[in-house]
């Protein structure tokens, strides 16, 4: 329920927000008595995609939260040795990466997980499960944490919602436009004449089909991402220990995943890997085996 709740908060927010955007640019309808008015359809696509990707973006580290249950730790009273190690190491690796030292949380998962959230460098969450705390050696969590910091340091968060922000542009714009095409030539609609049901169900269908093509491209930047931030990890840490780690997350890949699927792009492993195939392309995550390959190939110590 409170998943639900939330999606439907966060659909609020940005009818809500594009609304009031478009109210102020003075966009009326992109439907005309000669057809699609295409610059409003554009800004309206345009709206509509960025403020559904960056208002999602601003609520990430109170979704962040109540999604995976995270326990913020109180940075002059932490409960256990665990967590003063953890927040040492968060403030060290920040220090070093130059940014100000995001929120350090635990959230409860047997699994070895962690994420990296918030709008930006300097306002962010990062967060670590219980199970990983318990298991990893010191050398291994610092260099999750610093892979995680690495994302916090190279801002993307905020470049994957710039990325999906466009791609969602240009999933609506097209879908509109196809739509009012087949609505015309396919089913008959007839100049100046208002669009009917056919012309919303296909854009709807089209929404869809277009979304998971292009949900490619996201996917691959997600995937690049992850390959930055473990040569962040890497320089912060030291290679070997960000091998050892995700050697020790692969470990565990069997184990049942329990981290929400919405925090599936901000975790440091995706749960189950998948080799080379179609379904790859619609992976967050490389491979451990790649991120091993691409880690040892770098010159650091």
């Amino acid at each position: 329920m409170m998943r639900i709740g939330l999606f439907l908060l966060t659909n609020l927010a940005v009818l809500v927000v594009a609304g009031l955007i478009l109210s102020v640019l003075g966009v009326g309808s992109y439907h005309g008595a000669g057809g699609l008015k295409i610059t409003n359809l554009l800004v309206f696509c345009f709206v509509f995609g960025m403020v559904g990707s960056f208002v999602s973006l601003f609520m990430s580290k109170w979704m962040a939260k109540k999604t995976t249950g995270t326990e913020l730790i109180d940075p002059n009273a932490p409960r256990s040795q665990a967590e003063v190690v953890l927040l040492q190491m968060v403030a060290d690796l920040s220090q070093r990466a130059q940014i100000k030292m995001p929120e350090v949380g635990i959230f409860p998962s047997y699994q070895s997980n962690a994420f990296a959230t918030g709008w930006n460098k300097n306002d962010a969450l990062v967060a670590v499960s219980s199970g990983l705390l318990e298991r990893m050696n010191q050398d291994e969590l610092r260099a999750v944490l610093a892979h995680e910091i690495g994302h916090v340091a190279n801002g993307d968060m905020v470049t994957l919602s710039l990325v999906q922000g466009v791609v969602n542009t240009f999933v609506m714009f097209f879908a509109r436009i196809a739509g009012d095409f087949i609505d015309r030539n396919v089913f008959g609609r007839e100049e100046g004449e208002a669009p009917g049901i056919a012309y919303f169900v296909i854009t709807m269908v089209l929404d869809i089909v277009f979304g998971i093509l292009a949900s490619a491209v996201v996917m691959w930047f997600s995937r690049y991402r992850e390959y930055r931030a473990d040569e962040a990890g890497a320089q912060l840490a030291g290679k070997q220990a960000m091998i050892s780690a995700l050697l020790r997350l692969q470990a565990e890949t069997e184990l049942p995943d329990q981290m929400p699927r919405e925090m599936k792009a901000l975790s440091i492993t995706e749960g189950k890997e998948q080799g080379f195939s179609l379904a790859a392309l619609f992976q967050t995550h490389p491979t451990i085996e790649q991120r091993v390959e691409a880690l040892q190939r770098l010159n650091c110590p």
